[in-house]
């Protein structure tokens, strides 16, 4: 899906609504459903325009091959950032959707509400193929051993680096066992001040966009954001302070980092041809491709030969309306999701296939044709091993971490002294949250 809104602000969203399905254990479930006739699924797929067409499209396939169900894709929940507090509602008020499109985001809290099925055992049921969903979709859908979803859209980060400025600046195009180092060589040659171009770029929102791209750094040098029982920040680490470091000497002292401190000017930078580099996901293809930039892709950078990525999957989630509307709805996600449907669904919208064995078939070729090197993205799929923490508490977590990183690209704050602070900060969130 092409996401409006910044990753930082779903996850703010989130923070804001860390009791929205804890409290919801007295509430009634769905309205009762009916003993006879097609069995109704309603779907709040949370699509417009173009996308929804798409949905229609399969909603159709689905009702005429299956006279015994009728889904029902929902008209007027098009806002996803909005999904979580209609679903609270509508639980509320005894009328909820079977299926919804939930951020990953929102994992945790939906792992703890009585009325979100537990999809394990349906999963885990070799014929559904559960191992053909990367691990990083699989470990956002799980929370402590349940299941609450079903991957429904799946990225992850990379580089995207301008071919005509890399040209004019004498350097070879990146490879896939760079460095740190030399991203920060490449930028700081890309960088010309009198024409208004920077080497690269970095969202200091202090939000989740922010700090979602310092995590694969401690990750590819074995780092943890938190201890394994969730009870610590395991941040501050020497590795940390090395990465952090190195941006601080970008920013500061070879000027080559342009520091976006709204959010939302770094890819119009990039798609103007005033950065050379930029660390985003598949969605911003689109409009690199409309703005007739010559692009590649390459991995991230890595130590020590580790180019470990973060992705940020999201869910179908499935809400408990009775067995038979629960079933129905399950069978229709299974379905949903087959390679097949899996084409028509994330290709057809431009994004990364869900399934592996969605890649063998020609609609995947073509996929590639139209989005050059977006097959990049989707092998370094393999490349995104870990997720972020599945707790409550890591909305406002990250937003301490986020200050810290802001402070020190910003303001020139002490590394070290930053990071200690995030972590006496990030203890305290964690704390609060037991």
């Amino acid at each position: 899906m092409r996401r409006a809104r910044s990753r930082g602000a779903r996850y703010a969203a989130a923070a804001a609504l860390v009791a929205a399905l804890a409290g919801l254990t007295a509430c009634g479930g769905g309205k009762a459903e009916e003993a006879t006739g097609p069995v109704k699924v309603v779907w709040w797929h949370g699509q417009v325009e173009n996308q929804a067409k798409v949905i229609q499209n399969l909603v159709a396939d689905y009702n005429r091959t299956h006279p015994g169900v009728q889904v029902v894709p929902a008209v007027g929940t098009t806002n996803v950032d909005d999904m979580l507090q209609k679903v609270q509602a509508a639980l509320a008020g005894g009328d909820a959707p079977d299926i919804a499109y939930m951020y990953g985001s929102w994992s945790a809290h939906l792992a703890k509400s009585p009325k979100v099925v537990d999809l394990t055992k349906i999963v885990k049921d070799p014929a559904f193929g559960w191992d053909d969903f990367w691990p990083s979709e699989r470990a956002v859908a799980e929370v402590n051993g349940k299941v609450i979803g079903i991957p429904a859209i799946v990225d992850n980060l990379a580089v995207v680096y301008n071919k005509k400025l890399f040209d004019a600046a004498g350097l070879a195009y990146p490879s896939k066992d760079w460095t740190w180092d030399d991203f920060r060589a490449a930028a700081k040659k890309l960088t010309s001040p009198e024409k208004g171009v920077y080497g690269t770029s970095y969202p200091v929102t202090g939000s989740e966009d922010t700090v979602w791209r310092f995590w694969p750094m401690l990750w590819q040098q074995g780092g943890a954001i938190v201890s394994p029982d969730g009870k610590k920040s395991a941040f501050d680490t020497p590795q940390a302070a090395q990465a952090l470091t190195l941006w601080q000497q970008m920013a500061r002292e070879d000027k080559s980092v342009y520091l976006d401190q709204n959010g939302e000017k770094f890819l119009p930078l990039f798609q103007s041809g005033k950065t050379g580099m930029v660390i985003a996901g598949p969605w911003a293809l689109f409009d690199f491709i409309d703005h007739k930039i010559d692009y590649g892709v390459q991995v991230l950078p890595g130590y020590g030969g580790n180019h470990e990525t973060i992705a940020g999957p999201d869910n179908w989630v499935v809400f408990d309306n009775g067995a038979r509307r629960s079933k129905a709805a399950t069978d229709f996600l299974t379905w949903l999701t087959r390679p097949e449907q899996d084409a028509r669904w994330t290709l057809g919208l431009g994004n990364l296939p869900v399934r592996k064995a969605t890649m063998a078939l020609p609609a995947y070729k073509k996929f590639v044709q139209d989005f050059p090197d977006v097959d990049v993205f989707t092998a370094n799929l393999d490349n995104a091993k870990q997720a972020r923490p599945a707790l409550e508490a890591y909305p406002e977590f990250s937003e301490k971490v986020g200050d810290a990183i802001a402070h020190v690209l910003i303001a020139g704050a002490p590394v070290q002294q930053a990071l200690d602070q995030a972590v006496k900060d990030g203890d305290r969130v964690l704390a609060r949250s037991r």
